[in-house]
C-alpha cells in the first residue's frame, strides 16, 4: 500500500470511530436508551436528530465514506478492507478518554491481537 492509500484508508477509520464516539455522547445526552413506540416515533427521532454530537457524526460517517473510496481507489480491498479493524482499537481508546468507559484486561489483549494482525496485514 503507497502511503497516499495508506492516508486515506487510516482517515477513513479514524472518521469512522469519531462518528461512533459522536453517536454515543449524543446518545448519552438524551439520558438512556431510546425506546419507540408508535406514539412516540415521531417525537423521539426528531429529538434524537436534533443532538449536536448525532450530527456531527453522521457528518462524521459521510466524510469518511468519501475519503474510503478515495483510498480503495489506490489499493486492493484485501488489504484496505481489514484495515477497518484499527477502528475497534481508536473506538475503545475514545470511549475510555472521553466517554469514561472501562477496558477490562480481556479487551486490552483482544486491542493487542487487532494491532498484530493490522501489523502484519500492512506489511504483506
Amino acid at each position: 500500500m503507497n502511503s497516499s492509500a495508506f492516508i486515506f484508508i487510516i482517515t477513513g477509520v479514524i472518521l469512522n470511530a469519531a462518528a461512533q464516539l459522536l453517536l454515543k455522547a449524543g446518545t448519552n445526552a438524551l439520558g438512556g436508551a431510546i425506546h419507540l413506540t408508535r406514539e412516540n416515533w415521531f417525537a423521539t427521532g426528531l429529538k434524537v436528530a436534533t443532538q449536536w454530537p448525532i450530527m456531527a457524526g453522521m457528518l462524521c460517517y459521510v466524510i469518511s465514506l468519501v475519503v474510503w473510496i478515495m483510498g480503495l481507489s489506490r489499493t486492493d480491498v484485501t488489504v484496505a478492507y481489514p484495515m477497518l479493524s484499527l477502528g475497534y482499537v481508536i473506538g475503545a481508546i475514545g470511549a475510555w478518554l472521553f466517554l469514561g468507559e472501562v477496558i477490562s484486561p480481556q479487551r486490552m489483549l483482544a486491542i493487542g491481537v487487532i494491532m498484530l494482525g493490522v501489523v502484519l496485514l500492512a506489511r504483506s
